[in-house]
């Protein structure tokens, strides 16, 4: 916490978003993308018995925790969230983001970028859900 607090524990300012935008662009080739959403199944191997048909699905053989995580290409985490994977759906999951929350109320900072000639408002992120 006192290592990455200063740097990585603090919403982007205006210049960490245009920073984060070139990154993206060099790096992947996608104009405008400030991060990628992640989310995965974390194998519990020491869960509690009583715990196990709270933390297991169907298509798990073991209990699992829910990881979902928003970061950047340089590993900035922006967001992390853990929870039981039966009771959090995509929609529920994405809720609780309040990075989607600002996107919904339009609170985003306005750091607009051009992709095919196009001016968009905003950046967005990259969903990846396995």
């Amino acid at each position: 916490m006192n290592f990455y607090a200063n740097d990585y524990l603090i919403e982007p300012t205006l210049h960490d978003i245009q920073c984060l935008y070139e990154g993206h662009e060099e790096i992947h080739g996608l104009p405008g993308m400030f991060g990628s959403i992640d989310c995965m199944h974390w194998a519990w191997a020491k869960c509690l018995v009583a715990w196990r048909g709270q933390f297991k699905r169907g298509n798990h053989s073991h209990p699992t925790i829910m990881l979902e995580t928003i970061a950047s290409y340089d590993n900035w985490i922006w967001h992390a969230y853990f929870g039981v994977a039966g009771t959090n759906n995509d929609i529920n999951v994405l809720d609780s983001i309040d990075l989607f929350k600002s996107m919904i109320n339009e609170d985003m900072p306005d750091v607009p970028f051009v992709a095919n000639g196009v001016e968009y408002p905003t950046g967005y992120c990259w969903l990846n859900m396995f």
